[in-house]
């Protein structure tokens, strides 16, 4: 049965009217962008919205405060840059790829090619556009890096021959050349069985089902441990932090004139190459120990007109003298806590007059 509730999770052209304007979410599959598409990107921020980057935690981009011809606009831009490809896939395409896959010894297979492939096959098969928005796909290359993003359909790199599919908790055994055709048809599945559901996880017996419809059984238990990726040289590649997961439009250059492609994280950061200089001078953070490795904030004030606070200007205040523990932090402008991370956090919650620190108030 076809869900009624409308799809209200962002795209291009169905775009969020936030207090503050349209916005619009870019879909990155993978994470890697070239350096003339990040370039499109910064300068429709610059000439259609409010002059910003948001980097998502889906590693995805957002443009926020866009004026009323903007969807049109930046869609009529992105096409022409490759970053729409396909009209009607353009909310779906959420593919998430380990962002060092290939560049460092932690690396057990190139996700990169197969993330491209599944993309490619994604926007072929019509009926995939009806995936709603918030179903993920992942590709770990082997590390765990995404062992914690709750992905609909994920894989787990074995080694060069193998990978493990899994569409819940257990796991079956497969070999990369079947890896996209078997993600796209449990995604199928997934629209066949659903009805009132936006994820795999919230259809009853849904593991089981879908993985029997492709002629599987799980076998493999999933015990990999996430692991954390922070700033700072990692193999051939490095790191970059993006305080708050806002580029501004120096950083965004800085960025553009450094690499020929960046990749954009799900940690609010980008990768970039190990020889890329000047980078601090923006702004940007290249070391783990910096006070904003691993901080989050929603949009806050004035931009969302449920938060409670400008959680981005406390945020830039406060974290210097925040005391930290090892967790991530994550700054949110009401209940909600838009924006927070998958794995265990500092949980900072405006309430009006201050705010709650892991329940706590302060």
């Amino acid at each position: 049965m076809a869900r009624t509730e409308t799809d209200r999770c962002p795209g291009v052209l169905a775009v969020h009217q936030a207090a503050d304007g349209g916005l619009a979410r870019v879909r990155v599959p993978g994470g890697r962008l070239t350096a003339q598409q990040l370039e499109v990107l910064r300068v429709a921020a610059a000439e259609v919205g409010d002059g910003r980057l948001e980097l998502t935690s889906r590693g995805n981009v957002q443009i926020r405060a866009l004026r009323e011809d903007g969807p049109r606009e930046l869609s009529d831009r992105l096409f022409g840059a490759g970053l729409l490809p396909s009209i009607a896939h353009e909310r779906v395409r959420n593919i998430l790829a380990s962002p060092l896959s290939g560049l460092d010894e932690e690396s057990r297979y190139d996700v990169l090619p197969v993330a491209i492939a599944l993309d490619q096959g994604l926007c072929a098969r019509p009926g995939l556009a009806e995936l709603p928005g918030r179903f993920l796909f992942a590709l770990d290359d082997g590390r765990g890096d995404l062992a914690d993003v709750q992905a609909d359909v994920a894989v787990l790199a074995l080694d060069d021959r193998s990978a493990v599919l899994s569409l819940g908790s257990r796991g079956v055994r497969v070999g990369w050349a079947e890896v996209p055709d078997l993600m796209l048809t449990a995604a199928e599945a997934f629209l066949d069985v659903r009805d009132q559901e936006w994820r795999i996880a919230e259809v009853a017996g849904g593991e089981e089902q879908l993985l029997q419809r492709l002629g599987l059984k799980a076998s493999e238990a999933l015990e990999m441990k996430p692991t954390r990726v922070t700033a700072g040289l990692h193999g051939t590649a490095l790191v970059v932090t993006v305080p708050l997961g806002s580029l501004t439009q120096d950083q965004a250059a800085a960025l553009v004139e450094t690499a020929d492609e960046i990749r954009v994280t799900p940690w609010r950061s980008v990768v970039v190459p190990a020889t890329a200089t000047g980078l601090e001078d923006a702004g940007l953070v290249t070391t783990p120990d910096s006070v904003w490795e691993g901080v989050t904030a929603c949009a806050g004030r004035p931009g969302c007109a449920k938060a409670l606070a400008d959680v981005r200007a406390d945020a830039s205040r406060l974290m210097p003298t925040f005391p930290r523990d090892g967790r991530r932090v994550h700054w949110a402008g009401c209940e909600r806590r838009c924006g927070k991370p998958a794995d265990g956090f500092v949980d900072v919650v405006a309430v009006g007059d201050g705010y709650w620190v892991d329940g706590v108030r302060v």
